[in-house]
Parts: structure tokens; sequence; C-alpha cells
């Protein structure tokens, strides 16, 4: 059995943001996790990568996106282009013009919680 590729767009080194328990439900339920974010070069003990375009895979299986709407608006030519099989578009993290342009470029969009997918609960995850 293959493992699932997991790329977090927003990780956090903050214990208490949802980029930061993302990152830990995916790697307690097995995911290689890849976080995202410009800032941080560590989160949660994984290498941190400014961008989707800088990772180590050709493909990812989701990504699981916890940036500002106006922010995933300006990466969606980036998103598309990792060739993701599903893209989870957080609570907070999602509008009507991004979810219908991301849409629109053939991205399969999920507007759901990423954490709860994967069957833990946010408030799981304290620092």
């Amino acid at each position: 059995m293959s493992h699932r590729t997991v790329a977090i767009l927003g990780a956090s080194e903050n214990r208490e943001k949802f980029g930061n328990k993302s990152v830990r439900a995916h790697l307690a339920e097995g995911f290689e996790v890849f976080p995202i974010n410009p800032k941080a070069t560590e989160v949660e003990g994984l290498k941190c990568y400014p961008s989707l375009k800088d990772l180590p895979v050709n493909s990812l299986d989701r990504i699981s996106v916890y940036v500002p709407p106006k922010v995933g608006v300006q990466l969606l030519d980036e998103i598309a282009a990792a060739n993701a099989k599903e893209v989870w578009f957080n609570p907070g993290s999602d509008s009507p013009d991004l979810i219908d342009r991301a849409r629109e470029m053939g991205i399969n969009v999920i507007q759901a919680c990423s954490i709860v997918d994967v069957g833990h609960m946010p408030g799981e995850f304290t620092s």
C-alpha cells in the first residue's frame, strides 16, 4: 500500500492555528505531509516549502488550503499545476469567486474541513 501525500497550504508553526492542526492530523493518519509557508522553515519537525512548485513530488493526493481567499485566488495557477487529486478549501479559505474560478480551471474542489475528513476534530490538537 502506498502512502498518501498532502500539501498543507498555509501550514503554521503556531500550534493554535488550523494550518498546524491539519499537519498534525494528517501525520496521525499516515499521510506524507508537505507544509507550505514561505515564511517558515519547519513545521512540526517537517521541512517547510515556500510554495507548491518547490515540492519534491510530481503529484499529490490532496492539497489542504488554510490561506485567506484573496491569497488562494493568487495561488490558483500553482494549485492547478500541482496536479492534486483533490483540493480541500477549509472553512474560511473559500469564497464564491475563488471556488468558481478553481472549478473552471478543472480543480477537484472539496469545501469541507480536511481535519474532520481524516477522522479528527480540530479541538483534539492543543498546544
